[in-house]
């Protein structure tokens, strides 16, 4: 597969061309990587009006994928998860969206800018704020009940600690009560690439987005917005123009450039690399389970171990850290380690050595669920004066915009929202000191 991004940036490079252009280091190597780095001179395209290099390599993408277009993000999937829910009420006119809860933060800043009104889907029961098991069933009471088909259902599909969620029969009813599904794959790129694929497109999603840096060997940033061949070619035709608006003008070519690269990558022998690393961590999942552990359910790349007795996830990372290890995630009660070819098969080793014998037995408690009033719009709340003060004395204060941390990013409280008290025990659960709250 050629990389036209990659050979134009190395020409570029390796020429003698006086940069009287941006950026300011002029090609000089104050960290090395400064050649490659450049803007859309004359010949290196525009992101945002692709007519040459960029749009050859976005289509190489797209054969990859097998979407109807692939769009490249160099703002991460955070760009193209608004740039998804624009697309969605463009196409449908509606400005209700019915979500599952788990939305990583990105989702609540874009409903703000979009004045969404969200119809949340909640799960049974919670063992961690990272998940939201959706039922099929649940779905289709949830549409039947609104006066009018939504913009679009929803979801985060791998969520952070991997859980999958029911994505073909999900599908089935969204279309067939003529709604978009949109998927936020941030953490499943590679989903693709399996035999037989698991990605959310191949599942009967609409649209998704994938954080190729997340799973592959593409530069911070770097992500793809991928519409199906299902969406009408009018709404794929504006996918552009909806990353134009919640985008830079100054895109990085550094990681524009490593997701070109990132073509040839997939397309020679990456879904053998896969399966073998698929292969080791499986291993490894197997000497920790007989070794004591209590590994979760995950997608085919990460390693979720639920924390024993005496002990969290903060401190199991730290064990591992102490032996050179560092993590994806830890909180109280889960540990995540998130694999890919790139890892050397000693590394496996060297993980299972760290963690040794399970030190007691397992029981991940289930948390309470914090349902809040909505009293205001996302919109509303997220644009009124605000204060912060102590997350204990927030009970009965209006949501301003969710404080949380990145990882994992998902809010207990959404803006506009009342703080319940499961809500305040969820903030001392997770470590959440401050809140910011409408005054």
């Amino acid at each position: 597969m050629n990389t036209p991004v990659a050979d134009f940036v190395r020409r570029y490079a390796q020429g003698d061309t006086t940069r009287f252009h941006m950026p300011g280091h002029k090609g000089q190597p104050f960290l090395g990587c400064e050649p490659w780095d450049i803007t859309e001179i004359h010949g290196a395209d525009a992101l945002y009006e692709a007519e040459g290099i960029l749009a050859q390599s976005e289509k190489n993408a797209a054969s990859l994928f097998g979407s109807q277009r692939t769009c490249y993000s160099t703002e991460g999937s955070s760009q193209c998860i608004r740039a998804m829910l624009y697309l969605a009420v463009a196409a449908s006119g509606s400005r209700t969206v019915v979500a599952a809860r788990n939305v990583h933060r990105a989702f609540v800043s874009a409903a703000a800018l979009l004045d969404l009104e969200i119809v949340w889907l909640w799960p049974e029961e919670s063992r961690s704020l990272c998940g939201c098991p959706i039922s099929p069933t649940q779905l289709e009471e949830t549409l039947a009940g609104l006066p009018e088909p939504p913009a679009a259902v929803y979801l985060t599909s791998p969520d952070y600690l991997g859980g999958m969620a029911e994505i073909p029969s999900l599908a089935e009813v969204c279309h067939r009560q003529g709604v978009l599904l949109l998927v936020d794959n941030a953490h499943g790129a590679y989903l693709r690439f399996l035999q037989p694929s698991l990605h959310p497109l191949d599942a009967g999603a609409d649209l998704c987005c994938d954080s190729a840096h997340k799973t592959l060997p593409v530069l911070t940033g770097g992500a793809y917005l991928h519409i199906s061949h299902r969406v009408p070619p009018r709404i794929a035709a504006l996918a552009k123009d909806a990353l134009a608006l919640f985008g830079s003008t100054s895109p990085s070519y550094l990681t524009l450039t490593s997701l070109d690269l990132c073509n040839r990558y997939l397309a020679e022998g990456y879904p053998q690399r896969l399966a073998e690393a698929i292969e080791r961590l499986e291993r490894l999942r197997e000497t920790l389970t007989a070794a004591g552990w209590q590994t979760e359910p995950s997608d085919p790349l990460r390693l979720t171990l639920a924390s024993p007795q005496g002990e969290t996830g903060q401190t199991l990372a730290q064990r591992l850290r102490q032996r050179g290890i560092e993590c994806e995630y830890a909180d109280r009660d889960f540990l995540v380690l998130m694999a890919t070819p790139e890892n050397t098969p000693e590394a496996y080793t060297q993980v299972a050595e760290a963690l040794g014998r399970c030190s007691g037995n397992t029981q991940t408690p289930l948390l309470p669920v914090a349902r809040g009033e909505r009293v205001c719009s996302i919109r509303q709340a997220a644009f009124a004066p605000r204060e912060t003060v102590d997350a204990a004395c927030s009970l009965g204060r209006i949501c301003g915009l969710p404080t949380v941390g990145c990882p994992p990013a998902i809010p207990i409280a959404v803006s506009g929202e009342r703080i319940t008290q499961e809500a305040v025990a969820l903030f001392a659960y997770y470590g959440i000191q401050q809140v910011d709250v409408l005054v």
